[in-house]
């Protein structure tokens, strides 16, 4: 019987025990007025869509870029053989190059090549003008546009621009679609870009998408003394056909015109380049008023000022570019500029050294005239010059 009681005793205890535990332990449900009320996310609760389309993109820009074929008439190709054969001679040598030796593009033994390629353009004005790359176009007098709807037409050079790499054809007709510029000031890295041109020449119409990778870069690949580079750097897909595309952003709107790649294959590896569509739109404008932009230069050699060279030759001034040699026949000569002279300014732009003055010079065209300020022993002296071509 004691026994009995004594487990008897202890389930009350027990049942006790329990009743008072759950008492202090209350769900999470019921919490006090004082506790904030946290209300549960359920699976089916509309989540905003943060992701970035790009069909509008595509279809606004897609339309103003246009294919490009062009090759060397016959006339043109012999004319290009008969001067390259008198240069070698007035060289001294005669040279042939394979392909004139064997024929090119197809050609048999002892023919001539006629040099052809292919390329992409971007419609900027519903009346036919076309901007592309140099490298496009520049050999070429046979011209041939299709639009992405197939229609094809005959083209027409209007000018190019060797430093910028830049060339402007132009198609007859009305009504045609356009890429609208925007401002390449505004790009920033990071953000997302669209490619659109005419890879390896048959994938037309093809628009890739990546971002903006770096500005500003000098890549050294126009081959031209003057040449002119501020590349926007992307990781948008372009190949060979590319070359004179759009490169629009998000809005379908050209921020750049797609001219270059860095590979060790010839093909896409990560690395494309645009001209910036500010720099494009002023060459653009230009080539369309003038045709042809050929750079032209100063025609002076020298340091930049240091205490060194002051010391040296007794200069009286304290900064700019030190004038140590004027080119026979060059601007610098017939507008009267000096060996010895210190160049301080050029269209009132200050020039501390070669950079600054090579940067105010950078756009220059031959006929342009400028205002060089000089410090001509321990006095400023400003003198008009007319630039003519490089040397």
């Amino acid at each position: 019987m004691k026994n009995l009681l004594g487990i008897f005793l202890a389930g009350i205890c027990g049942g006790l025990i329990v009743l008072g535990g759950l008492h202090f332990m209350k769900p999470a449900t019921e919490a006090s007025e004082d506790t904030p009320k946290i209300t549960p996310v359920h699976y089916n609760t509309p989540v905003p869509n943060t992701s970035i389309s790009f069909v509008d993109a595509a279809e606004k820009s897609t339309p103003g870029v246009v294919h490009i074929r062009a090759e060397e008439s016959e006339a043109l190709a012999q004319q290009r053989l008969q001067e390259n054969r008198r240069n070698r001679q007035n060289n001294g040598f005669e040279f042939f190059n394979l392909e004139e030796f064997f024929g090119g593009s197809g050609g048999g033994f002892g023919q001539f090549f006629r040099q052809k390629g292919s390329g992409s353009g971007v419609l900027i004005s519903d009346d036919g003008y076309i901007v592309t790359n140099n490298h496009v176009v520049e050999f070429a007098d046979n011209i041939i546009v299709t639009l992405s709807n197939k229609q094809e037409y005959t083209a027409k050079k209007i000018g190019t621009d060797p430093s910028t790499d830049l060339a402007v054809i132009k198609i007859e007709g009305e009504n045609f679609p356009t890429v609208k510029f925007a401002d390449s000031d505004e790009v920033r890295v990071g953000e997302w870009v669209l490619a659109v041109g005419n890879p390896f020449d048959y994938l037309t119409s093809t628009v890739t998408a990546g971002i903006v990778s770096a500005i500003g870069r000098d890549i050294n690949i126009i081959k031209e003394d003057k040449a002119i580079e501020e590349f926007i750097q992307t990781d948008a897909a372009i190949n060979p056909g590319n070359s004179g595309g759009a490169l629009v952003n998000t809005n379908g709107d050209l921020i750049g015109i797609n001219t270059a790649i860095a590979t060790p294959t010839g093909t896409y590896a990560g690395y494309s380049f645009a001209i910036p569509s500010n720099l494009a739109k002023d060459i653009i404008n230009d080539i369309i008023e003038n045709g042809d932009i050929e750079r032209a230069s100063l025609g002076v050699a020298g340091y930049d000022l240091d205490d060194e060279l002051v010391e040296t030759y007794k200069i009286k001034a304290k900064e700019g570019f030190y004038v140590m040699e004027v080119m026979s026949g060059s601007a610098a000569e017939f507008g009267g500029i000096l060996p010895g002279d210190v160049v301080t300014e050029l269209d009132g732009k200050k020039v501390n050294g070669f950079d600054d003055l090579n940067e105010a010079l950078k756009f220059g065209k031959v006929g342009d005239e400028m205002v060089v300020t000089v410090n001509r022993d321990g006095k400023l002296k400003d003198i008009r010059v007319r630039l003519r071509k490089s040397l």
